[in-house]
C-alpha cells in the first residue's frame, strides 16, 4: 500500500453526512482515510456514538473523515447497496478500500482496534 498524505485542518472535527451511493464514492476519492458511521435516527445507541467516535478520531486519528449515513431518513439507498441489516455499524476505508466493518454490538476500543494498524501504514 502507498503511503497517504495527511492534510490538518484547524476545525470542530467535520462529519459528512452521506445519503446515496455517489456520495459515498466522491468521499473515497476525496478522502484516504474514512470512517463511516452507519446509524438511524431513531437508533438511542448511534447518536451516543457519533460524539465519542468523532472524539477519538480528533484525538487519535486525526487525518480519517467522519461520515455518516442515517438508514432510517435519506440514506435508504445507500444502506441497501452496502448491504446493512443491523444499526449501529461501521465501515471502515483506506484509499478507496474496504478495510474492515463493525455492526450491532462494538466498543470505542474496538473501533481503535480497527483503525490502529492500517492508519499507521497509511498515514504513519
Amino acid at each position: 500500500m502507498a503511503k497517504c498524505t495527511i492534510t490538518f485542518r484547524l476545525r470542530d472535527f467535520d462529519m459528512l453526512t452521506l445519503e446515496t451511493p455517489q456520495q459515498l464514492a466522491g468521499a473515497l476519492k476525496q478522502h484516504q482515510g474514512l470512517l463511516l458511521l452507519i446509524g438511524g435516527k431513531d437508533c438511542g445507541v448511534c447518536q451516543a456514538l457519533k460524539p465519542r467516535i468523532s472524539q477519538l478520531l480528533e484525538t487519535e486519528f486525526p487525518a480519517m473523515q467522519l461520515a455518516y449515513v442515517d438508514c432510517q431518513a435519506g440514506g435508504e439507498a445507500l444502506c441497501a447497496q452496502l448491504g446493512v441489516f443491523a444499526l449501529p455499524g461501521i465501515r471502515v476505508y483506506f484509499q478507496g478500500d474496504s478495510f474492515g466493518e463493525l455492526a450491532k454490538v462494538f466498543s470505542i476500543a474496538d473501533i481503535r482496534q480497527l483503525l490502529t494498524r492500517p492508519y499507521s501504514i497509511c498515514f504513519g
